[in-house]
């Protein structure tokens, strides 16, 4: 049994990052970082539309807007200090209707409380002066939210952290964990490894690696599929930034928005429908235990019955282009369906408690020997490298 000071669970971005910030902070640790699938970033990381987050939607004060906010920045200067293609286009956040300019409002307020410089409103014409084919009747224009690669974020960050004596291990999933004194046991395909602390970054399975040694956890993970058409690119041209709704307060998702990549390709997307397979990137992918874990967690069940009109409605889109399309067209509407070809899709690990909360915010929980990152969906990415900075804070105080 090999013995490690700190095995971190994931090569995702929050993984690796949390792997770079340790190693930094403390460069003498032996730090190993496990990753089930043969590259990093192979599922949330990898499938997102590479936005780089200004902050604006977050409560001031929260954990997601602290590490947005100060992972804007760190993402920013990681990003020119390893000459990783990036571009802060700013984005606009358009209200269609009288009835969304209180909650337009409310994002701008929380953009002003978090120090967010040189956002301001736009009326009609200068929405058409930004992007001439959306409508809109107000809205707000974000100077900091940009586009980046996260794959190759995250493959730069692994090569910067094996430079410092890192060590990145694939095809080693982790089977169980279980409590020693003074020390944690981690059991991969692989075989055995004893560690003083375990960081736990699994994404769309931390709740399944937290319950081997907390039996009573009181969350789970709800997979919620992301699925995007892109614009032909003869119709890319409608498209000049990034364009938003002013999305629903109650839903923890910013509804379908036009988003142009680092590559050049326009995401029309995504919508939200509950995946019947954690890592389900197709309507065909189903798993039924963990389809079945889902559907009978008291918590989704108390989700399910209080936005099940929203559900119904995107699963009706997921099914029907023109829906989908018709969704889109709110924005853009000169939009058409043969403008629209099938896009990616990602998963969101997004972590319901048992009362059927969605819980907004990040959530770390800590034991002894132990670290486990709950919720840490979008803007995750964006955050990476302040959350990284934060738990390896915490880590150094569990070694102490």
């Amino acid at each position: 049994m090999s013995k490690i000071d700190v095995t971190i669970v994931g090569a995702g971005i929050v993984g690796l990052a949390t792997a770079l910030q340790l190693k930094k902070a403390q460069p003498q640790l032996n730090i190993i970082v496990l990753e089930k699938e043969n590259k990093v970033a192979a599922h949330q990381t990898g499938n997102n539309s590479g936005v780089i987050h200004s902050g604006i939607y977050y409560k001031p004060g929260s954990l997601k807007a602290k590490n947005c906010i100060d992972g804007y920045h760190m993402m920013i200067e990681f990003c020119k200090a390893n000459n990783i293609p990036f571009d802060l286009c700013g984005k606009i956040i358009v209200a269609t209707h009288e009835n969304e300019l209180g909650a337009l409002d409310a994002i701008y307020n929380r953009g002003v409380e978090n120090g967010l410089e040189g956002i301001h409103y736009i009326n009609a014409d200068e929405i058409k002066a930004i992007e001439p084919y959306t409508y809109g009747i107000k809205g707000i224009f974000v100077p900091q939210t940009g586009i980046v690669d996260y794959k190759v974020v995250a493959n730069k960050m692994k090569e910067n952290f094996e430079l410092l004596g890192g060590d990145v291990r694939f095809n080693n999933k982790v089977i169980n964990v279980k409590k020693k004194s003074g020390s944690i046991i981690v059991e991969t395909v692989k075989g055995k490894i004893e560690t003083q602390l375990i960081i736990n970054c699994a994404g769309l399975y931390c709740d399944k690696i937290a319950a081997h040694t907390i039996p009573d956890l009181d969350m789970k993970i709800i997979p919620f599929r992301g699925e995007y058409y892109a614009l032909k690119p003869n119709k890319r041209f409608l498209v000049k930034h990034l364009i938003y709704p002013v999305p629903d307060p109650n839903f923890p998702f910013l509804g379908v928005h036009f988003t142009r990549r680092i590559d050049g390709e326009i995401e029309a997307g995504p919508n939200a429908v509950l995946a019947f397979k954690r890592e389900g990137y197709k309507k065909s992918q189903i798993n039924i235990a963990e389809l079945w874990e889902s559907l009978t967690w008291s918590g989704f069940i108390k989700v399910a019955s209080k936005y099940w009109k929203t559900g119904l409605g995107e699963m009706y889109r997921s099914f029907n282009k023109n829906a989908f399309t018709k969704a889109l067209s709110k924005l853009l509407p000169g939009i058409e369906s043969d403008d629209l070809v099938t896009g990616g899709a990602g998963v969101r690990a997004q972590a319901c408690d048992k009362n059927g909360g969605l819980i907004d915010d990040f959530y770390i929980k800590e034991l002894p020997g132990q670290i486990h990152v709950l919720n840490a969906p979008s803007p995750a990415a964006t955050s990476s490298l302040s959350i990284g900075k934060t738990i390896a804070e915490l880590a150094v105080k569990h070694l102490s």
